[in-house]
């Protein structure tokens, strides 16, 4: 291919070389295995830099899932609750996984339906942030279920990236008073 797309034809390598040097450019092997072998003439430098460009947007596109983990107990107090559950809904709001874990001890561990009350209040209680990924489950001495956020954490990153635009150029956008756009009556 010539510098500009357009297709040459079969060259030989040193007339190849001579069109690449007249141009300023380098020649790029595209396809090695093809019978002949493809080549391009094109910036190699500027390519490069382009794609290293284009894979860093992809990078910073790129969502990591993280899950957050809660431990609660059977006989978890109400100001206790609230606290966890407070938590539970700060994890989901920023997009992320939340497992929640009840631990059983001693004569609790004959008692897990108090576990799995326990779990289906919390899900019943963020049901507008989060919804259930995997149901309550008995797992030796625990009790595991897992919350997936609503909203996914990229468009959580977009909407927090917005108001950050939004406030910084309510920020510098000066205040106009009224009294000093309006000429002086003397």
């Amino acid at each position: 291919m010539g510098p500009n797309g357009e297709q040459v034809g079969i060259v030989r390598v040193e007339d190849a070389l001579r069109l690449a040097a007249e141009a300023d450019l380098d020649l790029v092997e595209v396809a090695p295995m093809a019978r002949p072998p493809v080549a391009k003439l094109m910036d190699y430098g500027k390519y490069k830099y382009e794609a290293a460009m284009k894979a860093r947007e992809a990078r910073k596109n790129q969502v990591n899932t993280v899950i957050k983990e809660i431990k609660l107990r059977p006989k978890i107090d109400d100001h206790d609750y609230g606290t966890k559950k407070g938590h539970v809904v700060r994890f989901l709001k920023a997009g992320d996984k939340v497992k929640v874990t009840i631990m059983f001890r001693g004569r609790e561990q004959s008692r897990p339906e108090l576990g799995f009350r326990l779990l289906q209040r919390l899900a019943e209680d963020v049901a507008e942030l989060g919804h259930v990924e995997s149901a309550p489950k008995q797992d030796g001495r625990n009790m595991v279920m897992v919350l997936g956020p609503t909203a996914k954490k990229a468009q959580v990153r977009q909407a927090k990236r917005r108001d950050a635009e939004r406030a910084q150029n309510a920020a510098e956008t000066p205040a106009t008073d009224e009294a000093t756009l309006t000429p002086d009556p003397q």
